[in-house]
């Protein structure tokens, strides 16, 4: 039951991550078809406004999620957020364009990218609560990792898929209905990753705390955060760094490339699918490290070099743009991702009691994401327009860097996370 569970929280969260991560790398087909304005620059804000849209209910999906999590249980929850996620990405992969419908068609879109925030708002912190609850002993980090392989899995899955596309189709075909082809097969895929998890048992924990009659009462906002502040806080902390990383280097690479860096979309996407193969396996690693040495005496080094490293590795692909240049850079990201992001599921499910361990993880691990990373291709995009740097990126990075650092040890120093 151990390794279902651990399978299915791959395979399911992996479907969903999937269908969420397409629309950014398709993100200038989608403002053609969408979103269509003789100014390429607003035609293209339009789109990563729409993708922000679907971060901006993260929040809003995760608390009821969550708390539906902790009343009902997580394998009830997650098997009901893989449904909301199908019907979303369907509705994203069917609806026609703005030469069709006019005007009604990106308001299809925004409600497509509504659905798909509110489900993937749940997922994160209940898929985090199932594994970590699944545990032995002295490995929650290891076994909460496989939640940030899962998220690599649908990274290697959907760049696989755009690199593919893009490699084979002309951009004609491309834009009539290339882009269509990952919402449908995400949204095909959904029922598999519905019975598999159907079939997990409730998490131990869990079901202890139900059997004793634990289940928690309903509480206000105000009393949740009375009660657990300083842990969300740390939580948000904690992910900021790599949610800002996770970000630029994912979904905004495949525009930065082809705007900044006048390189071929194919090489971003070749370099994003060799990343989602080897934080894979990597993820796991830093899991295992962390339930080691400590999870926070290894996310303080690892958080301190990559604001070190952020700077010359952009510089290094600006001076001189190539595809070699490009791959090296991902590669060297890829790693200090893995570090820094590996143990963050076990890290944030440790700050919060099971009662209310869903709920906490879902709504502090989707504020810094909404904040940090679905605003970041918007925000990085219009920075960048107004400075005229390409390296505009880096300076985010860092900027969230010292924001995670400072943020996590103040959190600590006040009793947050002191367990690990």
């Amino acid at each position: 039951m151990v390794r279902r569970a651990v399978l299915s929280s791959m395979l399911g969260s992996g479907l969903e991550w999937f269908d969420f991560l397409a629309y950014a790398y398709f993100s200038r087909t989608i403002a053609h078809v969408f979103f269509p304005s003789e100014n390429g620059f607003v035609s293209l804000m339009l789109t990563f406004a729409t993708f922000a849209v679907g971060f901006v209910v993260r929040p809003i999906g995760g608390v009821l999620f969550g708390l539906y999590a902790d009343r009902a249980g997580r394998r009830n929850a997650l098997s009901l957020l893989i449904v909301c996620m199908a019907a979303s990405t369907l509705l994203m992969g069917v609806v026609p364009g703005y030469a069709q419908i006019g005007v009604a068609a990106p308001l299809l879109v925004v409600l497509a990218r509504l659905l798909q925030g509110l489900s993937v708002g749940g997922q994160f912190g209940t898929t985090a609560a199932l594994l970590v609850e699944y545990a032995p002993p002295g490995r929650r980090m290891f076994y909460g990792s496989f939640n940030m392989s899962a998220q690599a899995l649908s990274i290697l899955l959907s760049a696989g898929c755009g690199f593919l596309l893009t490699t084979h189709l002309t951009h004609d075909q491309l834009t009539a209905w290339g882009w269509r082809v990952p919402f449908i097969v995400g949204a095909l895929a959904a029922p598999i990753g519905f019975y598999i998890r159907h079939r997990v048992a409730e998490s131990p924990e869990f079901a202890r705390l139900a059997d004793t009659g634990g289940a928690p009462p309903r509480t206000s906002i105000a009393q949740f955060f009375r009660e657990n502040g300083h842990a969300a806080l740390c939580a948000m902390g904690i992910v900021i760094v790599g949610t800002a990383s996770t970000y630029v280097w994912h979904s905004y690479m495949s525009v930065y490339v082809e705007r900044q860096l006048h390189l071929p979309l194919a090489d971003a996407l070749f370099g994003t699918f060799v990343s989602g193969v080897v934080t894979l396996f990597l993820y796991p690693v830093a899991g295992r490290l962390a339930d080691r040495f400590g999870a926070y005496r290894l996310f303080y080094p690892v958080v301190i070099a990559w604001i070190v490293c952020a700077y010359p590795l952009f510089h290094y692909v600006v001076s001189a743009p190539s595809e070699a240049r490009l791959f090296t850079a991902q590669m060297i990201a890829t790693v200090f991702l893995a570090a820094m992001s590996g143990p963050h599921p076990g890290m944030l499910a440790t700050l919060f009691p099971v009662r209310h361990r869903s709920a906490g993880v879902a709504l502090s691990y989707n504020i810094a994401v909404t904040v940090f990373g679905g605003m970041a291709p918007m925000t990085v995009t219009g920075l960048t327009h107004v400075t005229g740097s390409s390296l505009t990126p880096a300076f985010y990075l860092i900027a969230s860097g010292g924001i995670s650092l400072a943020v996590v040890f103040l959190c600590r120093r006040a009793g947050a996370g002191r367990g690990r």
